[in-house]
């Protein structure tokens, strides 16, 4: 019978602690992405100085998480052909809606960023204060795009459910920032827009990097039970092949 710790096993010890190290480290280091992302929302900028929109995003570069809730400014021009309500923002106990009109940051044929000018009670757009023309010059927090799934139940209307810049993009000429800003002041007419009323994180926040790393322990773990049953049959097998060999046959003639 072979033991465990023959030379003769060595190779499989050997690849098993490398495939099992490995997937394990790979697994490790996708839940340490996992959590930062996750650190990353719950990181508190709202009291930083001020940066122009530009220095920290670009109108083609994917939202920067480590600016979550980052105060900016930005100066450019209205479009107020793009102003819609956005539903399902409480406040003091009331429900009711975010007035968000784009506008441009530079010229006139620059993109544009969403700006959400204040809280409005009920979600009914002719309660909403005229959309602003003109010259704009904003301060406000920078918020990526939404996207919690929620379905438009009137697709028809000016009001959405989420602030999403999908949506906004068909109602204006200009190409659109991956993110909107939340003014510090609410304009005239409106209630204050809070960072409070934005939904809660969803669950699924990075959600790859957590099932990637579910995925690698799960490897590691399938690794370790080949080895476990590669090392089981090799110290095993002799003794059952013995077990199993049929019993010599006696001298022809013989009695039984």
């Amino acid at each position: 019978m072979i033991a465990w710790w023959s030379p003769r096993l060595w190779g499989a010890h050997l690849l098993a602690l490398v495939c099992v190290g490995i997937a394990v480290g790979m697994g490790a280091w996708q839940y340490d992405a996992w959590e930062a992302r996750r650190a990353a929302e719950r990181v508190d900028l709202t009291t930083a100085a001020p940066v122009p929109l530009t220095d920290v995003l670009g109108p083609d570069d994917p939202f920067p998480g480590n600016d979550v809730g980052r105060p900016v400014t930005a100066e450019g021009r209205w479009l107020p052909e793009g102003t819609v309500l956005v539903s399902g923002r409480e406040r003091d106990g009331r429900e009711g809606s975010w007035v968000v009109t784009p506008m441009t940051v530079g010229g006139p044929e620059e993109p544009a960023v969403p700006v959400v000018r204040g809280w409005l009670p009920g979600a009914d757009p002719a309660d909403a204060p005229p959309p602003p023309t003109g010259a704009a010059d904003v301060a406000g927090w920078l918020q990526p795009g939404e996207g919690t799934g929620a379905a438009d139940d009137d697709p028809t209307d000016d009001v959405l459910p989420q602030l999403r810049i999908a949506d906004l993009v068909q109602r204006v000429d200009q190409d659109m920032y991956g993110a909107y800003v939340v003014l510090e002041e609410p304009e005239a007419g409106l209630g204050a827009a809070t960072l409070d009323q934005l939904p809660p994180a969803g669950a699924f926040t990075a959600w790859r990097n957590f099932a990637y790393a579910i995925e690698w322990w799960l490897f590691a773990a399938f690794a370790a039970f080949i080895w476990w049953r590669y090392v089981r049959d090799a110290t095993s097998r002799p003794a059952a092949d013995e077990a199993a060999e049929p019993a010599e046959p006696g001298p022809v003639g013989s009695e039984s």
